[in-house]
């Protein structure tokens, strides 16, 4: 490993100083498959409990066994290192075994959301040139559809109840999938004979997981993330939390994991994290906040909850959440995938939660700048960047770096071991965001005195108000303080005289009610006024991904066609 010297890493990355004290400056990170991670584990900690799942367990040496018998079931169907493979499945242990079995085996995980429209699938089957797909029952009408439209040579469905205790085990027959010539999950693992685990050479720049962008700016673009990138977020997930996390006694160690691992979020902030630190994954398949109240309810330690903004402020403002002292049960908890709003993070503090906040993107493994666990923590930043990242802020038309000079608005541009390798089967796109190694995240942001980061939008998403620069963040922050209001999100919308204007969709509190005219005066209290927003409109939801980024493109194209109309 190369010598460093450390005043001049402090010059060239003056974030450093802000870590937590078992952080390293530099990381090391190993060059093996993203596979070996669960391997390693078993083999430390073969008796720990890795997954609960409404009762159901296993233990990491039995995980590792069938997870190297799927692995060997995938390849007696033909599928080959390198072939991609859809997981289309919700958390659940099903989920668990075949991404694991799929890396083990040399495959490619296609990151794959339950809610996807056909229409969605059909796109990131064709891109991917998808070789087999697992999901569950609960989909077959949307999977047949699928299918005469698309050629997948394997077809693998599961039923979530196979395993939950008490429930009956469903088989091909019984799920009318026999005759279309489609796989029962349960069916073809327990007809594997083989528990010796594959060898595949795996290289850390051949690929691991395809994770198609929420669309956000467009159709959706699959992130080529490599055995490099995975486990290097793996590692450095695992070194941020170490300070904190790593004193926990194993036995300890537990996660209530429901973020969706349909997303690289959640596979690594929560599935991976949860193997290399051997803790028990408490698996939820969807986020219903009684249900999650619940589940924390039934254990006492948590180590880590991981989740976005929207889910923290479901369980913060139930009315349970306050009897439950969930400062005491949650080491850690952390947001991603959008801002967390200060109101929101003071309401966190105010219970004892110990809460930390980042960004990462689908690009970067969901990693790139956090705050320190333990260190110093600003209301509104999302901290600095991690281990072995470079991150720069340049002038979004000159390119020129901008920062050198504190609170300096640029584009975020990083580079390192977590960046992707490239848009799969997508040239042109890689091109526009990946340049000598760069990334271009389009995220405006800056950075302070002690160099920690403040988002302050997405470049695309920024409006021009009477030749002013407003960041629909920024108003959708003010409005989420309102106290009826449980959600909200901001766009940009012609106007004749300013050239664009904003329109603000809000989401009441259940119970509440509220007048368009009370949220304009709200924001007429707290912002300039070529920043207050000149329509509101009341929704029931405003459009996010699976990890919760705004995806304001729909709400724009929605606007756009009702003044076309």
């Amino acid at each position: 490993m190369k010598n460093y010297n450390v005043d001049q890493l402090l010059q060239e990355r003056p974030w450093l100083k802000e870590y937590d004290p078992d952080v390293p400056y530099i990381a090391r990170i190993p060059e093996f498959g993203a596979a070996d991670v669960l391997r390693n584990t078993s083999t430390q900690y073969p008796d720990k409990q890795a997954i609960w799942f409404y009762g159901w367990t296993c233990t990491f040496w039995e995980l590792f066994m069938t997870v190297n018998r799927f692995a060997n079931t995938i390849l007696d169907l033909d599928i080959q290192q390198g072939d991609r493979v859809g997981i289309l499945l919700p958390n659940c242990p099903q989920f668990v075994i075949a991404f694991w079995s799929i890396l083990t085996m040399g495959g490619v995980v296609v990151n794959m959301n339950p809610l996807y429209t056909v229409d969605e699938l059909e796109h990131m089957v064709m891109n991917t040139h998808m070789k087999a797909l697992i999901t569950h029952d609960e989909l077959i009408d949307k999977i047949d559809a699928l299918t005469q439209r698309v050629i997948i040579p394997n077809v693998i469905i599961t039923r979530m109840g196979d395993y939950i205790p008490g429930q009956e085990l469903a088989a091909a027959e019984s799920l009318g999938i026999k005759s279309k010539g489609w796989h029962h999950f349960g069916e073809i693992l327990d007809a594997t004979t083989k528990g010796y685990r594959p060898r595949p050479v795996i290289k850390s720049e051949d690929p691991c997981v395809i994770q198609f962008t929420g669309g956000t700016t467009g159709s959706p673009k699959g992130a080529t993330l490599t055995h490099g990138n995975i486990v290097s977020g793996i590692y450095l997930v695992m070194y941020w939390g170490s300070s904190l996390l790593g004193k926990i006694p194993v036995e300890r160690r537990a996660n209530i994991c429901v973020l969706p691992y349909s997303h690289v979020y959640g596979e690594v902030w929560q599935m991976s994290w949860s193997i290399i630190m051997a803790a028990t994954q408490i698996l939820l398949p969807r986020f219903d906040v009684e249900e999650v109240l619940d589940t924390f309810d039934k254990f006492d330690d948590i180590s880590f909850f991981c989740g976005v903004p929207t889910m923290f402020n479901a369980i913060v403002n139930h009315p349970r959440a306050k009897e439950m002292d969930l400062g005491r049960k949650i080491v850690v908890a952390g947001c991603g995938g959008a801002p967390c709003p200060p109101d929101l993070i003071e309401t966190l503090l105010d219970m004892n939660i110990f809460f930390s906040d980042g960004c990462g993107m689908s690009e970067t493994v969901a990693i790139n700048i956090h705050q320190p666990n333990m260190g110093k923590k600003k209301v509104g930043s999302i901290g600095v960047p991690f281990p072995n990242v470079v991150v720069r802020l340049v002038d979004p038309e000159t390119g020129e770096d901008v920062q050198g000079e504190p609170f300096k608005v640029g584009e975020i541009v990083t580079k390192g071991p977590l960046v992707m390798a490239g848009y799969w089967n997508n040239p042109e796109e890689t091109a526009k965001q990946l340049r000598d190694g760069w990334l271009y995240t389009g995220d405006l942001a800056y950075r302070d005195e002690d160099w920690h980061v403040f988002i302050v939008d997405r470049s695309k998403d920024m409006v021009i108000s009477g030749g002013y620069n407003v960041f629909p963040t920024e108003v959708d922050g003010v409005i989420f303080a309102h106290p009826k209001v449980f959600d909200a999100m901001c766009i940009g919308i012609p106007d004749d005289y300013r050239g664009e204007s904003l329109k603000a969709f809000v989401v009441l509190k259940p119970g509440e009610t509220c007048e368009p005219e009370e949220i304009i005066s709200w924001c007429r209290e707290k912002l300039a006024p070529y920043k207050i927003p000149k329509e509101v409109e009341f929704r029931d939801s405003v459009p996010r991904s699976g990890v919760g980024k705004a995806l304001r493109r729909i709400l724009r194209d929605e606007e756009m066609a009702k003044r076309a109309r």
